[in-house]
């Protein structure tokens, strides 16, 4: 299996050996990467990665794509035992799978949670000849291709705990062609102003420590990408969202890096608080069916205008990494208005470009990232 990463999702495309998608328990998985202080040197976990995995890949040289592969697979554990703790109940199970071209990765699920009723963690690190669909997708000479990264949607049970979306990745070619994207976006089935004026508040300050314009540019970014045009609506409350970015006369390659960092750890805190928060406000038929509802909206945009998805179904990718991202249950009815839900029209009207929900807010909140 191969994992490209651009867009929202990860693009999924698969060839898969016969071992190599064994479901494990929720038994904490072993590193695939691990590094030595003497030298550097990688050294390869048997577990879901045999040694002969990585005959195209330099192992012996302490390269970017290495440090970039040993970080995201530990991003990936870090947020699997935060979200997990916080959820109480449930654990992440582990489906690992090889690339036999070169790499592989590990999907982790959540499933049937206190808070979270389906929730997916994917972490990918593979390398090889860049298929020529990828090439002809991203617009790029024929060369060597290495992806890594980690991709996250989460769908909890109550319709007061809104739906998340992150992705942070890295993608480099032989010929020196590189770049960084990802970003955070959220999605209320109920619009509460506060909740949104901190989501952003905190996205504002991971940006902020980095470059004063990269919040505006990447929400209004955010902004344009989760859009649904045949509902003229946003897919929700939206956050950030980056692409291509790499080295330029003022930002350097490690400067860029320590941003993707950052925003991947920003992931854990500011979920887990959104969930606890409102994991116990109450609910009845009304607000579950509306959830059921706004959950169709989500699949809707994933597959008819998420980049990652439609790539990964268009080249016979691996149907169940691809949609991960989607939700256990869903609902579409003809012409559905809820007009006996107050609530509902309310976060309808907030579904557009534009919102500035930081001028929303005259009070500085607690910053948890």
């Amino acid at each position: 299996m191969y994992q490209i990463l651009c867009g929202c999702n990860s693009l999924t495309l698969h060839q898969e050996t016969k071992q190599s998608a064994k479901k494990h328990s929720a038994k904490q998985p072993k590193a695939l990467f691990s590094v030595s202080k003497k030298g550097r040197q990688i050294l390869v976990s048997k577990s879901y990665f045999e040694t002969q995995t990585l005959k195209n890949m330099n192992t012996q040289a302490p390269t970017f794509k290495n440090e970039a592969a040993l970080w995201f697979e530990g991003l990936q554990t870090r947020i699997c035992d935060a979200i997990a703790a916080a959820d109480g109940k449930a654990t992440f199970g582990v489906d690992a799978w090889q690339r036999e071209g070169g790499g592989g990765g590990k999907t982790r699920i959540l499933q049937d949670g206190a808070i979270l009723e389906k929730a997916g963690v994917g972490f990918s690190a593979v390398w090889g000849k860049a298929p020529e669909k990828m090439l002809q997708a991203l617009h790029l000479e024929p060369a060597d291709f290495f992806a890594s990264g980690v991709s996250i949607v989460m769908h909890p049970r109550s319709p007061r705990v809104p739906i998340i979306h992150m992705n942070v990745r890295y993608f480099e070619m032989s010929n020196g062609v590189y770049w960084f994207g990802g970003g955070i976006d959220l999605t209320p089935h109920y619009i509460a102003p506060e909740d949104a004026i901190w989501f952003h508040e905190q996205l504002a300050q991971v940006c902020n420590r980095f470059d004063i314009g990269y919040y505006p540019k990447f929400k209004n970014w955010a902004d344009d990408y989760f859009f649904l045009k045949h509902r003229n609506e946003t897919r929700g409350i939206g956050g950030i969202f980056f692409d291509h970015l790499k080295e330029d006369a003022t930002h350097s390659k490690t400067q860029i890096w320590e941003f993707v960092q950052a925003v991947g750890e920003a992931f854990a805190p500011i979920y887990s608080h959104l969930m606890l928060k409102n994991k116990d406000l109450p609910f009845g038929e009304k607000e579950k069916h509306w959830q059921m509802v706004r959950r169709g909206r989500y699949v809707e945009f994933n597959l008819v205008y998420d980049k990652g998805t439609k790539f990964g179904l268009d080249t016979n990718g691996r149907t169940e990494s691809i949609l991960m991202s989607m939700p256990p249950m869903a609902q579409w009815l003809y012409n559905y208005q809820p007009e006996d839900d107050a609530e509902a029209q309310n976060t309808l009207s907030l579904l557009k470009k534009g919102v500035n929900w930081l001028e929303r807010d005259t009070k500085k909140s607690h910053s948890l990232v």
